[in-house]
C-alpha cells in the first residue's frame, strides 16, 4: 500500500547485548532515587512546618501538590522520551535538574538567613513568615526535583523493559519478571529513604539530609552511564501526541465517508523491502468512526500515499495506536481512588502513630519511618510472587505474568478495600484503648504499639505490589513502540490524580458529615467511619473497574508481511 519515508528506528535485534545484566542499572538507578524522593515525601512536611514555618495546612497542601506535580508531570518526560531524546538520554537529562533541586534545598538548610527566624517556643504563635525570597529558593528547589523525578518515573522503566525482546518467548519471561524486580529496587529504596535517610535529617540537620538525597541520584545517573555500552536503545519515532491528532484530525475530515467492512481496503505499511522496523497492529471493531482515517479516497494520488502519519491519510497501526490510548483511560480512571486511599493512609497512619508507644526495644521510631512496615513486607512478598506463584500459576495460565495485567491490578483493588475495612478496625480499637485508660484528652502516647498499623499497611502494601506492577506492565506492553514512555507516564498519573484529590475527599467529607475529621483530637474524630466509608466506595471503584476490565480488548500485532486479514480480537477480563 505504501511506505514511511520519515520514521526512523533502530531494529529490534541489536548487537547490544541488553537482558538482566543490562537492566541490572536500571535497577541501581530506580532504587537510588526512589530513595532520595520518598524520603522528602514522607518528611517534608516536617521541614515545611518546623524550618519554613509553614502552617500545618500549608505544610501538607504543598506537599501534596509536589507529590502530585512530580507524578504528573511524567507526562512531559515520556513526550520528549518518546519524540526527541532516547529513554537513556531522558534519565540522565532530568536526573540532573533532580540534583541541583536537592543541592539548592541544602544549601538554603544549611545557611540561616535564607530561612526565616525559627518560631518562639516561650511566645504562642510567634512565628515569622518566609520572605518571598526564600519561598521562591524553596519552590525553585522543590520544582526541580519534581520535574527531574518525572522524567526519570517515564523513562527508565520503559529502558530497563526494552532490554528484552518481547517477540522472544524466553525474553518474555524474563520480561514479565523485570516488573517484579523494578517493584523490589523501588521498595527497597524507599526502606532506605524512610530509615536512614530520615534518621540523617532528624539527627544530623536536613542540610545532610538533601545533600544525601543529592548525592544519591547523582550516583544513580553515574550507574547508568556505567552501563551505556550494553543498552537496547530505540530512536524516537516523532510525536506520539502528533500522530494521534492526525487520526482524530483525518476521521473528521473523511467523516462522510462509509467505513470500509474489508481491511485491505484500508491504507498500511506491508514493505518488507523498505528498511522500516515497524510493528503493524491489526484492526478492531471498537471507535469504528476512527477507521476513515485511514480509508484511500479516490482523489489521492500515489504522492500522498506514501508518507506515513500525513495530515491527510493515516494507516490502521496508527489508528489502532489511537484507539488503545482511548481504552486504556478507563483502567487508569479507575484506579485513581485507590491512589486517594494511599494518601489518605500515609496521612492519617502518621497522625495515628503520634498517639500510639513507638518503643522498639528502647529504639524510637520517627513518625515519617512507620511506612517502612509495609515496605518490609513488600520486599519479602515480591520475590516470593516472582519465584513462586508466578512460575507455579504460569503451568496452568501459560500466561508469561502467571495473571493477565488486568486482573493483577484488579487483585490489588480488592486488597485495598479490605485494608480500609482493617484499618477502621484498628481505628475502633485503637480509641477504645484512649477510652478506657482516660486518655481522650492526653496528648501523651497510649499503651498500644505502634506496630498495629501494621495490618493496614500490611494488606495495602500488598495491593501497592499488584496494582502499580499492574498498571506499569499493562500500560508499557499494550502501548505502541512509539509510545513506551507516555505509556507508563499515564500509569504514574493515576498516582498524581490520587494525591491531587485526597483533599478534596476529606473536604467534602467532613462538609456532609458534620464534622468527622473536623477536630485535632484523633481521639474524638470518627477516623474510622471515614475508614469504612473509604472501604464502600473501593467496592463501588472497583465494580466500575470490573466493567472497564471487562470491555477492554487487548492489542494484537499483525503480520509485517502481506496478510491484511481482518484481525481477531482477543480479550481477557480482570
Amino acid at each position: 500500500m505504501g511506505t514511511s519515508g520519515n520514521v526512523k528506528m533502530q531494529p529490534k535485534h541489536q548487537t547490544r547485548p541488553g537482558g538482566t545484566r543490562a537492566a541490572m542499572f536500571v535497577y541501581v538507578m530506580m532504587g537510588l532515587e526512589n530513595m532520595a524522593f520518598i524520603s522528602m515525601a514522607v518528611s517534608l512536611v516536617t521541614y515545611f512546618y518546623g524550618y519554613m514555618n509553614f502552617s500545618l495546612t500549608k505544610s501538607a497542601t504543598t506537599l501534596t501538590n509536589f507529590s502530585g506535580t512530580a507524578y504528573l508531570l511524567s507526562l512531559f518526560g515520556g513526550f520528549i522520551s518518546d519524540t526527541y531524546l532516547s529513554r537513556f538520554k531522558t534519565c540522565i537529562l532530568f536526573a540532573s535538574f533532580e540534583v541541583m533541586g536537592y543541592a539548592l534545598l541544602a544549601v538554603q538548610a544549611h545557611f540561616q538567613q535564607l530561612r526565616p527566624v525559627p518560631c518562639n517556643a516561650s511566645l504562642e504563635n510567634q512565628c515569622e513568615p518566609a520572605e518571598s525570597g526564600q519561598e521562591a529558593i524553596l519552590f525553585t528547589g522543590l520544582y526541580l526535583i519534581a520535574f527531574g523525578t518525572s522524567g526519570i518515573k517515564a523513562a527508565l522503566p520503559s529502558l530497563g523493559a526494552d532490554q528484552f525482546d518481547e517477540s522472544d518467548p524466553n525474553e518474555v519471561k524474563s520480561l514479565a519478571s523485570y516488573f517484579n524486580w523494578l517493584m523490589f529496587s523501588i521498595t527497597t529504596g524507599a526502606i532506605f529513604g524512610v530509615t536512614f535517610v530520615v534518621w540523617i535529617s532528624s539527627n544530623r540537620g536536613w542540610d545532610w539530609g538533601f545533600s544525601v538525597c543529592s548525592v544519591s541520584v547523582l550516583v544513580s545517573a553515574l550507574f547508568l552511564l556505567m552501563g551505556k555500552s550494553m543498552y537496547r536503545n530505540y530512536v524516537p519515532k516523532g510525536s506520539p501526541i502528533t500522530r494521534i491528532l492526525q487520526v482524530f484530525v483525518v476521521a473528521i475530515k473523511n467523516r462522510n465517508l462509509p467505513v470500509p467492512e474489508r481491511t485491505q481496503e484500508l491504507h498500511e505499511i506491508h514493505d518488507k523491502e523498505s528498511g522500516i522496523s515497524k510493528d503493524i497492529l491489526q484492526r478492531t471493531d471498537q471507535f469504528r468512526y476512527l477507521d476513515r482515517a485511514a480509508v484511500i479516497r479516490s482523489e489521492l494520488d500515489a504522492s500522498e500515499l506514501t508518507p506515513s502519519g500525513s495530515w491527510k491519510l493515516c494507516t490502521v497501526t496508527q489508528v489502532e495506536e489511537t484507539k488503545i490510548l482511548i481504552r486504556m483511560l478507563p483502567i487508569i480512571i479507575s484506579t485513581i481512588f485507590m491512589n486517594t486511599c494511599l494518601a489518605q493512609l500515609q496521612t492519617f497512619t502518621i497522625q495515628q502513630s503520634t498517639t500510639m508507644d513507638r518503643n522498639l526495644h528502647g529504639f524510637k521510631v520517627p513518625g515519617p519511618s512507620v511506612p517502612v512496615i509495609p515496605l518490609l513486607f513488600m520486599s519479602i512478598l515480591i520475590p516470593l510472587y516472582d519465584r513462586i506463584f508466578v512460575p507455579l500459576v504460569r503451568r496452568f495460565t501459560k500466561i508469561p505474568t502467571g495473571i493477565t495485567h488486568l486482573q493483577r491490578i484488579g487483585v490489588g483493588l480488592v486488597l485495598s478495600a479490605i485494608s480500609m475495612a482493617v484499618a477502621g478496625i484498628v481505628e475502633t480499637h485503637r480509641k477504645s484503648v484512649a477510652v478506657e485508660n482516660n486518655m481522650v484528652d492526653s496528648p501523651g502516647p497510649l499503651p498500644l504499639t505502634v506496630f498495629w498499623l501494621g495490618f493496614q499497611y500490611a494488606i495495602f502494601g500488598v495491593a501497592d505490589m499488584f496494582t502499580l506492577v499492574g498498571l506499569l506492565e499493562f500500560f508499557y506492553e499494550e502501548s505502541s513502540s512509539g509510545m513506551k514512555s507516555l505509556g507508563t507516564a499515564i500509569a504514574w498519573c493515576s498516582l498524581a490524580f490520587g494525591y491531587y484529590t485526597s483533599s478534596i475527599v476529606v473536604e467534602v467529607v467532613n462538609k456532609v458529615s458534620n464534622g468527622w475529621l473536623a477536630s485535632n483530637n484523633l481521639n474524638r474524630d470518627k477516623l474510622n467511619y471515614f475508614y469504612w466509608l473509604l472501604a464502600v466506595l473501593s467496592l463501588v471503584n472497583l465494580g466500575f473497574y470490573l466493567m472497564c476490565a471487562s470491555w477492554y480488548k487487548y492489542k494484537k500485532m499483525g503480520s509485517n508481511g502481506d496478510d491484511t486479514s481482518e484481525g481477531k480480537i482477543h480479550t481477557s477480563i480482570a
